[in-house]
């Protein structure tokens, strides 16, 4: 197995070059859209497409003004976090740039080592005995699934749920939620393991770009602690869960939608038959899941988001919670 890394020094000669490990994937061939947008194409995501494993340089020099000096805690012992970043649904463009935003912020803050792959391959027991966290870029659909090879499926999903439930860490972002669900007539969850773990199932979001006024739920956390107490505003797509699939009885809600302030007009956009009744959209939560730890945060979408220093730093102090190493109130919000 070849393994190559590159660190922030190296970046001018790694923009165009993803690190990733490399494994056989059996994946059912699809037909390619006669509409593929062109390497480093940014602000969308594209389907049935061939994915990108690479950030535009304008973009890596954007989240590299964007990192952290240090880490919000120092590490209990030489960490090393997986990141995956295959989608087999929708693809976003961001994908690459959230894999090196992982990979930055570990070099910078000496947090963590990142390896990067794009093949569901590396989620095997043996292979994971390395690592104390993977983080989930915007996976989507089945992406840990070889519809080839039900073992190796099978393999794969014991080894992801084994992993955290074992007190290892998961991190995901974005579409991670868009993975493992159907979508009618209601979203519905088909690992039930899986929609647990991550913490809901999506149904809709509204379109990039809206702007979104965000609550911070627990301004004490040292999640937050980048984030003004009072709320702010960003421009995304964000992400919304089917009613039964989040609930504040197994996670601790870290920011929210600020649905109370939000237009009569905006809140009309969400489909009426699979509305939430209870007016409450988690944004960023973390939760533990037997012995391991849960982060999760919505928006990442678009590109502009990872250029945010508040936003990297948040995703700094989630991975390093998910690592064991920031200790932080993860008892459920709701009693």
């Amino acid at each position: 197995m070849k393994l190559k890394a590159f660190g922030i020094g190296a970046v001018l000669a790694a923009v165009v070059w993803i690190g990733s490990v490399g494994f056989a994937q059996n994946a059912a061939p699809t037909a390619k859209p006669s509409d593929c947008p062109a390497e480093g194409f940014t602000g969308g995501f594209s389907r049935g497409c061939p994915q990108k494993q690479f950030a535009n340089p304008a973009d890596i020099s954007a989240i590299l003004a964007a990192l952290p000096d240090k880490p919000y805690a120092t590490p209990q012992s030489p960490r090393h976090v997986l990141v995956l970043g295959r989608a087999v649904g929708w693809v976003h463009t961001s994908i690459p740039l959230a894999t090196k935003m992982v990979e930055y912020l570990g070099d910078k803050t000496g947090a963590w080592i990142t390896t990067i792959t794009y093949d569901a391959a590396a989620i095997t027991p043996e292979y994971l005995k390395q690592y104390d966290a993977i983080f989930l870029a915007s996976t989507t659909g089945e992406f840990l699934d070889d519809p080839n090879n039900k073992a190796a499926t099978d393999l794969r999903r014991r080894a992801l749920v084994d992993f955290v439930k074992g007190g290892k860490g998961l991190a995901g972002i974005h579409a991670a939620t868009d993975s493992y669900h159907t979508n009618s007539p209601t979203p519905t969850g088909t690992w039930p393991e899986f929609n647990e773990m991550i913490g809901g199932i999506f149904k809709f979001h509204w379109i990039y770009p809206t702007l979104i006024g965000v609550k911070v739920d627990d301004p004490h956390s040292p999640l937050t602690a980048m984030f003004p107490p009072h709320g702010f505003e960003i421009v995304d797509e964000t992400y919304t869960f089917a009613q039964d699939s989040f609930s504040r009885k197994r996670v601790h809600v870290l920011t929210s939608i600020n649905y109370a302030k939000m237009s009569a007009e905006e809140k009309a956009k969400e489909p009426v038959a699979t509305r939430r009744t209870d007016g409450d959209y988690a944004l960023s939560y973390i939760q533990r899941l037997g012995n391991g730890r849960v982060f999760y945060e919505a928006h990442g979408h678009d590109e502009k988001v990872y250029f945010s220093r508040t936003f990297v730093a948040h995703m700094l102090a989630g991975i390093q919670y998910a690592l064991g190493d920031l200790q932080a109130d993860d008892s459920p919000s709701a009693k």
